[in-house]
């Protein structure tokens, strides 16, 4: 694709109040699912574990319609929502404010792995079919790599690999890679996404360095293991830089190992309001992967979370 292409895609893709759906020129738009929103009502009798007054315009309810007018307008037709508590009853809380809005197409819950009732509430919450997984990660003060030595943890996931659902890890850091390759060694058959890999600090000192290079490159062997391109935004000295130019080297690098069939869309709305609005973080990604072509772009957008969720198309406006 040559300059005046690109730009002139560009301008197709942002006219009318800035930002509209992903139209690539002449042709039909791209549909977007995106595979990293969070639900919670801060009004409710029992509270939310996540966000808390302290986190000032966050605590507010975010739930489906508030979302839905967001970003359909920006061509979103589908989303998944991925757990923000750590209450085993808010995974049916979720479900029951998804199954009132068909934009939403899927649900990562939490469950803990290695506790007594985790099979009977996994075969609880899996018979509803948006139901598609669980995170585990750097949250709620839990520990992937020791809960690795656990024989009965790891018997859990071998489970929800056989279920045919996902595991999401949380803030990645170092230690959360290594413990991610081993589990890919552990349980090859689980489907594994890595939630917000841009926003990792990447260690400075050398030898730090090249081993946390070593582990991404690892996983990026391993093709049951997916990456979200989230949380792209970073605030540096008080401000937010919009310009793809500021986050390039962090995206080439991460798009060359995971290649184009292997990185996912999400907006981690609302937490993505504390940075910017959620057009402004879309706008960044559509203007990175639409240089690359209508192929990668329409992958990045919705093809490979079907392949990393499976989930449940409820709606025409929902690419099959």
């Amino acid at each position: 694709m040559n300059r005046r292409d690109f730009l002139a895609i560009t301008a197709g893709a942002y006219k009318t109040v800035g930002l509209s759906s992903l139209v690539w020129g002449n042709d039909t738009p791209i549909p977007i699912i995106d595979t990293h929103i969070h639900l919670f009502d801060t009004k409710r009798p029992e509270g939310v574990p996540w966000p808390t007054p302290k986190d000032g315009p966050l605590y507010q309810p975010a739930l489906p319609d508030r979302y839905r007018k967001i970003a359909t307008p920006l061509g979103v037709v589908g989303a998944i929502v991925v757990e923000a508590s750590p209450w085993v009853d808010d995974n049916q809380w979720v479900l029951d404010r998804a199954a009132q809005d068909k934009i939403i197409v899927g649900t990562v819950g939490n469950l803990e792995p290695g506790k007594p009732d985790f099979r009977r509430q996994l075969e609880r919450f899996q018979q509803n079919s948006l139901f598609r997984g669980i995170r585990y990660g750097n949250l709620w003060d839990r520990d992937l790599a020791i809960q690795l030595a656990n024989p009965g943890f790891v018997a859990d996931l071998q489970v929800l690999a056989q279920a045919g659902l996902v595991l999401d890890t949380a803030n990645p850091n170092p230690a959360l890679l290594a413990a991610i390759v081993r589990l890919t060694e552990q349980v090859p058959t689980l489907r594994i996404i890595i939630d917000h890999l841009p926003q990792m600090i990447v260690p400075t000192e050398n030898a730090a360095r090249k081993t946390t290079e070593a582990y991404l490159q690892a996983l990026s062997q391993r093709p049951q293991v997916y990456v979200k391109i989230s949380e792209v935004l970073r605030r540096v000295d008080g401000t937010v830089p919009r310009q793809v130019s500021y986050y390039r080297e962090r995206l080439d690098e991460l798009f060359g190992l995971f290649g184009e069939d292997r990185l996912l869309y999400g907006s981690d709305w609302p937490n993505s309001d504390q940075r910017l609005p959620f057009d402004a973080g879309l706008r960044l990604v559509q203007t990175y992967f639409m240089s690359k072509g209508r192929r990668v772009a329409e992958k990045y957008f919705w093809k490979n979370s079907v392949k990393a969720y499976r989930w449940i198309r409820r709606d025409p406006s929902q690419p099959a």
